[in-house]
């Protein structure tokens, strides 16, 4: 019996690594991926001559993503906050960039959405604060 007790915890403890392995590896990978990408926006902003709005909300997208990944390294926990607030800038650069063209329904409809997520950092944060985790 305590064979397979050992093994029971050996096999968790090897699966638990190797989770973690690939968290690991994927978050690298993707910031790698991000950093290209604002590399690569930087540029056009160069050959452009200036940033437009869109830009600037496009490299605080790459931002919050940045400091995601910052903070799962630091304590080896995904912020959902910070998925929040990604998709409020994402939202707000599309109705940047295509105000001119949305109806009102599609523009009462982003708007909305943003109003929804900006509740929904309120309940994340309210509910982190009055009922904190066990272990941390």
């Amino acid at each position: 019996m305590l064979g397979i007790r050992n093994s029971h915890r050996f096999i968790e403890k090897l699966g638990n690594d190797l989770n973690m392995l690939a968290h690991i590896i994927l978050l690298f990978i993707l910031w790698i991926g991000v950093v290209w990408s604002t590399g690569a926006a930087v540029l056009e902003v160069i050959h452009k001559g200036t940033p437009s709005l869109d830009d600037l909300l496009l490299f605080f997208i790459y931002l919050e993503i940045l400091a995601m990944i910052g903070i799962y390294f630091q304590t080896k926990r995904l912020p959902v906050r910070f998925l929040i607030y990604i998709a409020i800038t994402a939202l707000t650069r599309v109705l940047v960039v295509d105000v001119k063209i949305m109806t009102n329904l599609t523009l009462l409809t982003y708007t909305g959405a943003i109003a929804i997520l900006a509740i929904a950092v309120l309940v994340v944060k309210y509910g982190s604060t009055r009922f904190p985790s066990e272990n941390g």
